[in-house]
C-alpha cells in the first residue's frame, strides 16, 4: 500500500483532478470534478483539470501529473481500470485500489463478499447478458418472488434500475435492460427506510459519517431523484432509533472494510421494518456535486466541502 502524503509534500505536487471519462455518468463526473478542482485551488494546491478519455495516459504525462484526485464515476473510472493505469504509471491516487474498485463496481461480486463477511444483503437472482427475458423473468419469480429491484450488474447513479411489481413489468424491463446494459440481476425488494452512510478514512480507520435518509418523490431513488433538485427530501440525521442508527453505521464500516475500500466511500442500505440494515451497494467514488450525499453528510459532521476534499486528498497513496 505505500505511504500517505502530508499537506507539505502535496503542496509541492502537480495534482490532476480526473473527471468526465467515458461512462454514462460523464456529466455528473464533470460536475463533481469541477467542484473538487475549485476546492483544491482555493486551498492553494496546484491542481489542473484532466478529462479522462482515451488519451488520458498522454495527458497525465504531458501535464506532469504527480498525484491523481479521482472524481470519476462509473465504468473505466470506478471499476479499477483507471486505478490500474495509475499504478502502472506510478502516480498516487485517491480512493480505493484496483481490486476494491472492481468489486464495488460489480454489484454481484460486492454482495457475495459482503455476505461472506456476515453482513446481511437481500437475496438476488443473476441474469446473464444473453438470457431470454421471458424465461429469465420466470426464474426470478421462482427464486426471489415479486416485487424486485432490477439492476445492471455494472452501472452507477441508479442507471438502468427499475422496480418491478408485476410479471409484465419484469419481462418488459428485463428486455430493455439486457439490451442496454448487458448482465442484470433481480434483488428482493426491502420495504423500509432508504439510507446512505458515508465512510471516511481518518487516522488509518474507516469512520461512519452521520446517516442521510432519502425520501424520493419518485417510487425509489432513481437517476432523476438523485440529480434533480427538489426530487428527493434529504433528512439528516436519519430518523432511526439510536440502536438501529448505530447498527447501520457499523454495517457501513464493515462493508467498506470487507470490500477493501480505501480513503472514502458511501454505502447504501435499506433498513427494514424490524430495524435490520441490509447492504445494497458500495460507491467507491461517490458523487461530489452540489447535490451529492457525501458532502452533505460531511457538513453534518462539521467538515466543510474544502475540508472534505483535502481529507480525501491526504489519503492518496504513493
Amino acid at each position: 500500500m505505500g505511504f500517505r502524503m502530508d499537506r507539505t509534500i502535496l503542496k509541492t505536487k502537480t495534482i490532476g483532478v480526473l473527471m468526465g471519462g467515458l461512462s454514462g455518468e460523464r456529466e455528473i463526473s464533470l460536475r463533481s470534478g469541477a467542484n473538487c478542482l475549485n476546492a483544491l485551488q482555493s486551498l492553494g494546491y496546484r491542481a489542473i483539470r484532466i478529462d479522462a478519455v482515451r488519451d488520458v495516459a498522454e495527458r497525465l504525462d504531458e501535464e506532469g501529473i504527480e498525484v491523481a484526485f479521482l472524481a470519476l464515476h462509473g465504468r473505466y473510472g470506478e471499476d479499477g481500470s483507471i486505478q490500474g493505469l495509475l499504478e502502472i504509471m506510478g502516480i498516487p491516487y485517491t480512493g480505493s485500489g484496483v481490486l476494491a474498485s472492481a468489486l464495488g463496481m460489480n454489484k454481484i461480486a460486492a454482495k457475495k463478499v459482503v455476505r461472506g463477511s456476515g453482513v446481511p444483503t437481500p437475496d438476488y437472482c443473476e441474469i446473464p447478458f444473453d438470457a431470454e427475458p421471458v424465461s429469465a423473468a420466470a426464474q426470478v419469480e421462482t427464486e426471489v418472488g415479486l416485487p424486485v429491484m432490477l439492476k445492471p450488474v455494472e452501472e452507477g447513479s441508479s442507471l438502468g434500475v427499475s422496480k418491478c411489481k408485476t410479471s409484465e413489468q419484469l419481462r418488459a424491463y428485463l428486455g430493455h435492460g439486457l439490451a442496454e446494459y448487458g448482465a442484470m440481476f433481480a434483488e428482493k425488494f426491502i420495504s423500509g427506510t432508504e439510507i446512505t452512510v458515508g465512510v471516511l478514512e481518518r487516522a488509518g480507520r474507516g469512520e461512519a459519517l452521520p446517516i442521510l435518509e432519502l425520501v424520493p418523490k419518485n417510487e425509489f431513488y432513481d437517476y432523476e431523484a438523485k440529480y434533480t433538485e427538489g426530487m428527493t427530501d434529504f433528512i439528516l440525521p436519519a430518523r432511526l432509533e439510536s440502536s438501529v442508527y448505530a447498527k447501520a453505521q457499523a454495517v457501513a464500516v464493515a462493508a467498506f472494510a470487507a470490500i477493501g475500500c480505501r480513503g472514502y466511500g458511501r454505502v447504501d442500505i435499506m433498513v427494514d421494518k424490524e430495524g435490520v440494515p441490509w447492504f445494497i451497494e458500495v460507491n467507491t467514488l461517490p458523487g461530489m456535486t452540489e447535490l451529492s450525499d457525501l458532502p452533505a453528510q460531511a457538513r453534518a459532521a462539521g467538515l466543510s466541502y474544502e475540508e472534505l476534499v483535502e481529507t480525501i486528498l491526504l489519503t492518496a497513496v504513493a
